[in-house]
């Protein structure tokens, strides 16, 4: 695990192509060099109701969590989290440049004897890697 959710208001479908939104962040937490490759997740969920600041329809929002596993310490994650976030930030200039817009990347840690897990796919990395 890492598994980033990223929920944003509808009225962004027309300003930003979410499928590489995704690649963004999926690329920025494989750079981090802190996260198992076979773990991460992103995935992105359209918000069609929501209410902003004054109930003005043009703002738009787009909020990420990352969900971790237990076992890194603080400075690790700082700096994986300041990474993603500054890839993303980024890559989210023109729509600030465009429209009023609030970013938000909160990192939470799951309690490993509460957090069940079933993955094939590192094994199935391992075995590529193994074999070209």
């Amino acid at each position: 695990m890492p598994h980033f959710t990223i929920e944003y208001s509808a009225n962004l479908d027309d300003r930003l192509d979410m499928t590489l939104v995704c690649e963004v962040v999926r690329k920025a937490a494989v750079e981090t060099g802190v996260f198992p490759l076979g773990g991460i997740r992103v995935r992105a969920i359209r918000c069609e109701h929501y209410a902003i600041a004054d109930a003005r329809q043009d703002y738009g929002f787009l909020d990420m969590v990352l969900r971790l596993g237990e076992g890194r310490d603080l400075p690790t994650r700082k700096k994986a989290g300041e990474h993603v976030f500054q890839a993303l930030s980024r890559y989210l200039d023109p729509v600030f440049a465009a429209s009023k817009f609030a970013l938000s990347f909160d990192m939470q840690i799951n309690d490993k004897d509460t957090s069940w897990k079933r993955n094939n796919i590192h094994d199935a990395l391992k075995v590529e890697a193994a074999h070209g």
